[in-house]
């Protein structure tokens, strides 16, 4: 039966090391990117955006940003979905 079973989305949140931040601009306003929402395709590979929020202060709008070509991200990235899969491959089912 779990063969059967379609997952739709598989997706986890990463905070961005404090050293790895960066900031990136759109629309005009800066923003500060602190977060990575990092989803695992259907082929097996990632995909990541960043998000943050503005520099000048606020909640700013939800706004995704591309993740630089940084080998230091890549690795965060691939080291977070390595934990997480093994965080899910733990589970202890629903509580």
């Amino acid at each position: 039966m779990s063969s059967d079973l379609e997952v739709s989305a598989l997706a986890i949140n990463v905070t961005i090391p404090q050293a790895l931040r960066w900031t990136d601009t759109r629309r005009g306003e800066a923003f500060t990117l602190t977060t990575l929402n990092v989803r695992l395709l259907p082929d097996g590979s990632l995909a990541a955006k960043a998000y943050g929020r503005p520099v000048s202060g606020g909640r700013g709008a939800y706004v995704s940003f591309p993740v630089p070509d940084n080998p230091e991200l890549a690795s965060l990235i691939a080291d977070a979905a390595s934990r997480a899969g093994r965080l899910w491959a733990a589970h202890r089912g629903l509580s």
